[in-house]
């Protein structure tokens, strides 16, 4: 089993300048790799994914994968505007732990310009992440999602992961027009989605699976099983969650795949993308 998607952070380090208000509180501490409660759920490999826009981030992303078995891939930062863009990425896989390197992902969700991903300077970025074999994270909100399919449409050669389903409004209950534009976005074959982030989307305090359903049920219809991963989203998951009743519900909301398309969605898919063996 492969845990697709979760962070770590030590504040000492750095602060994580997104954990803001009362409501984060249960965030702010610091989370190892001895904190995340992977074997004890059967998961015998994670992909580790930045947390900030700061360089300095992601090397220390790599050290911790080559000290850690269990950390078998790791999503990292870099400047995608930068015109040096080719030799920072070069240089992140020429770092102690460098192999580990997998793919890169940006805040999108925070950028002010719905069309950010459609910038010159940040496809060319693009480009580059595609042509060194190494994949991009869509960190979006469904607003966004206009851009990314125009984004991911042109950069064909650039493998795509989509995270947290695009953060649908589960709180709420809506569908449209999030269910319309992910089913555009699937119809990409460069695309695949992880299958997390959808308790923190819902009410915190009492959501239950079904409330998670008609979204998973969009997703894995869309892309089909064959391209959507599980991920716990932990430590942020903890905010509505434990990591135990993330991975139940995930178990729910795929019960009724077949036992391939289930092994697919709990690891195989993972493997895939990000070169796990």
């Amino acid at each position: 089993m492969i845990d697709a998607h979760h962070h770590v952070w030590d504040l000492s380090v750095r602060d994580q300048d997104w954990i803001t208000g009362p409501a984060l509180d249960p965030l702010r501490r610091n989370f190892g790799i001895e904190d995340l409660p992977a074997a004890a759920n059967g998961v015998t490999a994670t992909v580790l994914v930045q947390t900030v826009t700061v360089r300095e981030e992601t090397p220390e992303f790599l050290a911790l994968a080559e000290a850690h078995d269990l950390v078998a891939a790791v999503v990292g930062w870099t400047d995608l505007t930068a015109p040096s863009v080719a030799e920072d990425l070069a240089a992140l896989r020429a770092a102690p732990g460098g192999g580990h390197l997998r793919g890169i992902r940006h805040q999108v969700q925070g950028e002010a310009d719905p069309r950010w991903l459609c910038r010159e300077d940040v496809r060319a970025g693009l480009r580059e992440v595609g042509a060194q074999g190494l994949v991009y994270e869509l960190l979006t909100l469904p607003h966004q999602l206009p851009a990314a399919i125009e984004t991911v449409t042109t950069l064909p050669k650039t493998a795509f992961v989509l995270d947290h389903c695009s953060k649908p409004p589960v709180a709420s209950g809506e569908l449209e027009p999030w269910a319309g534009l992910v089913r555009k976005l699937a119809s990409r074959p460069n695309v695949t989605c992880k299958l997390s982030g959808l308790v923190t989307e819902a009410d915190w305090a009492q959501w239950t699976v079904e409330d998670l359903r008609p979204y998973a049920e969009v997703v894995l219809e869309a892309f089909g099983p064959e391209r959507v991963m599980f991920g716990s989203d932990w430590p942020v998951c903890l905010l509505a969650a434990p990591y135990e009743a993330v991975l139940g519900a995930a178990e729910a909301l795929i019960g009724g795949l077949s036992a391939a398309e289930r092994e697919d969605v709990f690891g195989g898919v993972a493997a895939r993308v990000y070169g796990i063996g």
